[in-house]
Formats: structure tokens, C-alpha cells, sequence
């Protein structure tokens, strides 16, 4: 019994060496080899968590450039194609700028939308039968007043 109980326990060794050697991505094929490549393996992910949190703490440091999102506003045929970027996560700002398109009563098409790391708005909108009311450059005007609303109200300068 005791032997069968022994290969029982070399053969889950062995599938976990196996793991650990898909999981690393290593190309060893002795145990040896297999556990240096698992620990370098382990220290390049160290360092890759150290340089984020280096980059989250450079940029959670307030910059007083580039606060402003860039907005720009093209004319469609039946609307607009409005583009808002941030070099910073922006809370909140989506809402504001939603709320602009309301009351300027655009209708939004279509809209890609990250807030990760950045801010980034591509939206589509077509005029609710304001047939020429509105131009490019009333709807940039209307997107950032949002954003200069938005960025006295959360305490960005």
C-alpha cells in the first residue's frame, strides 16, 4: 500500500511541476530548471507590480498640465462626432458631459467610452429634430462647459 500511496504522491508532484511549468511558460524539462525558471518568473511579475505602483503614484501626483480634457467636434451628416480625452482617470465627468448632450437635446448614436487608466469619449449624436439649430461649435462650447462645470465641482484646478 505504502508504495501505491508513494507514486500517488510523485504523480501529483509531477502534475504540479507540469502546471507550474505551463503557468511560467517554461520550456524545462527537469524539476530543477523548472523551479529556476518559476523563480525568475516570480521576480520579473515583482518587479512589473513595482514599476506599477511607481507609475500609479507619478501619476496620482497632481499635474496642472494637461487637467483639460482635449475635445473635438466634427460635423456628420446628420449630427456630430464628438471626441473627449484625458491623460487622467476623470470620475464623474461622463455624467456632465451626457447631461450637456441632453440639454442640447443630441441623441447619442453610438459611444466608446473608457475611464481606466484615462478618460476617453468617441460618441456619435444626431440632432432630435433640430434640423441645422446647432453647430460644431456650439456643441464643443456645450462639452466643455461641462468639463470646466464638472472640474469646479469635484476640485480639479
Amino acid at each position: 500500500m505504502s508504495s501505491s500511496r508513494r507514486e500517488q504522491k510523485r504523480a501529483a508532484l509531477h502534475e504540479k511541476l507540469l502546471q507550474l511549468r505551463s503557468v511560467t511558460n517554461s520550456t524545462a524539462v527537469n524539476t530543477a530548471s523548472i523551479l529556476v525558471d518559476a523563480s525568475r518568473y516570480i521576480q520579473e511579475l515583482k518587479e512589473r507590480v513595482k514599476k506599477k505602483y511607481q507609475d500609479v503614484a507619478t501619476t496620482s501626483q497632481p499635474d496642472h498640465r494637461n487637467t483639460i480634457p482635449a475635445v473635438t467636434v466634427e460635423t456628420l451628416e446628420k449630427g456630430f462626432l464628438i471626441n473627449v480625452f484625458s491623460e487622467k482617470n476623470c470620475p464623474g465627468l461622463l455624467v456632465s458631459i451626457l447631461e450637456a448632450f441632453e440639454e442640447l437635446g443630441l441623441e447619442v448614436l453610438d459611444a466608446r467610452v473608457s475611464c481606466s487608466d484615462n478618460f476617453r469619449l468617441e460618441a456619435v449624436s444626431e440632432n432630435e429634430g433640430q434640423e441645422d439649430s446647432i453647430d460644431a461649435q456650439m456643441v464643443k462650447q456645450a462639452v466643455l462647459e461641462a468639463i470646466r462645470n464638472w472640474s469646479g465641482s469635484s476640485g480639479q484646478h
